[in-house]
């Protein structure tokens, strides 16, 4: 039995010894070239023979009708002279037939049975390319009757009997002639065009699959992307969208590669950061039964923010296997969630930022309530960041969460007067590591926030409504709700732009699925 390592390589090699048996697409052009040059030689060449037939018999009618005509007055031919005219013509007998009156110029001994006649003035295209065939295949042995109009003005026709192997043995010496020219025509015209056509498509084609190859041995290595020709048609339009596609796919495997590392730091990371939060919450255990007024007053919020993150630390870890867990959905005051994310920020007190909850206290949403919570701190904290950015103490800095309800859809705006965001980050404002604006920034606050929003069937965007940034966030009681929201009164749909905002033509959307 064979070694169980030794059975892929004896594959591979059974794939290489089947590649090295087929037939490359270079000898396929070549073979084809020919194979049609042959083809279009043929066809040239059937009434070519056709013709030469017709040529070869009306030669010796013309000869045989010019010395009837000059004859033709003498009653009586010499033997001598009759047989240098049948010697002229290759012929066996001539006759002159005027109508009811038929005249034997010249004949050698008792011509043999007429096993065909050949009339040449009834004669078209497709009979003489028949007769010629048959001349080829049967003409060795048979001796022909050939019947043309007379000569130098007389009326009447004029006849002749002869052997078809002369004619036959002359036209197989023109087909051996036609066919060593069209030989040398094939070789010439596909060597041409095999050339060109190597040059103008196998060739590239040879280089392009030389390059998936040498790209496909190491993708992340930039040196190995295609360089396009500056070719101009479809082979050039193919190398430029393969060294798109290489950049794009190196890139990608770049990064994702970063992102297995950069996981694998995080979750060591992590897993200390645990214990070390797990020691707080002890400590500050013992803080609660402290008879400092200040020190009971602060510390069930602390307690509460280091739950937050512990809890925040098993998701990190829970990352790398699965996505973001389903919401638990809860009836909740959206008001209460909002004021925890401004104590959280340290923003009810702020020395230069104007904190805003515009939420109505009676405001109540069917939500998780921790994973609205992650997504209204996580787009805040970016407001605060871009707000404290500001050095010039007469820009106003305000940050504010308001929210409406229509029927059972929730829509809550976090908008701040900041200088808002780029319109070169918006095109990945919601994607993972690339939408961050700040230096030093990953960009992931706003690509969780889109994904725990994304789990409560809702959607964010980013509105151009005024000074700074707005994100708007649409939550449905139910994912199907949104679209239902959606309906006009005439029966009809909004688009999902218009019944985000129908004035809001420049907004950012990042929809659900």
């Amino acid at each position: 039995m064979p070694d169980a390592a030794e059975t892929p390589r004896s594959a591979d090699d059974a794939v290489a010894r089947g590649r090295s048996r087929r037939v490359g697409l270079s000898a396929k052009l070549l073979m084809l070239t020919v194979s049609f040059v042959m083809v279009s030689e043929i066809l040239i060449f059937v009434p070519s023979i056709a013709n030469f037939r017709n040529n070869w018999l009306g030669d010796k009618l013309r000869t045989a009708g010019v010395a009837a005509a000059v004859l033709a007055e003498s009653d009586v031919i010499s033997p001598s002279l009759q047989t240098r005219l049948l010697h002229a013509t290759g012929s066996d007998a001539i006759a002159l037939n005027d109508g009811p009156t038929r005249r034997l110029i010249a004949m050698g001994a008792m011509p043999p049975m007429v096993d065909d006649v050949v009339n040449m003035s009834a004669m078209d295209a497709s009979t003489a390319i028949l007769e010629a065939f048959d001349t080829l295949m049967n003409g060795a042995h048979r001796t022909i009757r050939i019947v043309g109009e007379a000569e130098m003005g007389m009326s009447g026709s004029i006849e002749i009997v002869m052997s078809e192997a002369p004619l036959r043995t002359a036209m197989l010496g023109f087909s051996v002639r036609i066919l060593g020219l069209s030989l040398v025509i094939s070789i010439i015209t596909a060597s041409l065009v095999y050339i060109s056509l190597r040059w103008l498509f196998v060739r590239p084609l040879q280089r392009l699959s030389a390059n998936m190859a040498d790209f496909g041995e190491m993708p992340e290595d930039a040196s190995r992307v295609i360089s396009p020709s500056g070719r101009t048609d479809e082979i050039g339009e193919a190398e430029e969208r393969l060294a798109t596609m290489q950049a794009t796919l190196g890139q990608t495997l770049h990064q994702q590669r970063r992102l297995a590392d950069l996981g694998l730091a995080v979750s060591k990371i992590n897993h200390d950061l645990r214990n070390l939060l797990a020691s707080a919450q002890l400590f500050l255990e013992r803080l609660e039964t402290s008879s400092d007024p200040l020190a009971a007053r602060l510390a069930p919020k602390i307690v509460s923010t280091l739950d937050r993150a512990v809890g925040y630390t098993r998701a990190v870890l829970a990352y790398g296997r699965a996505q973001e867990a389903p919401p638990a959905r809860r009836l909740v005051h959206l008001a209460r969630i909002v004021d925890d994310v401004g104590q959280v920020l340290g923003l009810v007190e702020h020395e230069t930022i104007a904190w805003e909850n515009q939420v109505s206290g009676e405001m109540e949403i069917y939500a998780d309530p921790e994973q609205i919570f992650r997504v209204l701190m996580n787009i805040c904290r970016n407001s605060v960041q871009a707000l404290q950015g500001e050095g010039d103490p007469a820009v106003v800095k305000r940050l504010w969460v308001a929210a409406e309800r229509e029927e059972t859809v929730v829509t809550i705006r976090v908008a701040d007067t900041g200088p808002g965001v780029p319109p070169a980050a918006r095109a990945n404002l919601f994607r993972a590591f690339q939408s961050s604006v700040r230096p030093g920034g990953t960009g992931l606050g706003l690509a969780i926030a889109a994904e725990l929003v994304r789990a409560h069937g809702g959607e964010i965007a980013l509105e151009d409504v005024g000074p700074g940034a707005c994100f708007r966030i649409i939550l449905p009681e139910r994912s199907s709700e949104l679209t239902r929201s959606r309906s006009v009164p005439n029966g009809g749909r909004k688009t999902e732009p218009e019944a985000l905002n129908s004035s809001d033509e420049s907004a950012v959307v990042l929809r659900q699925g």
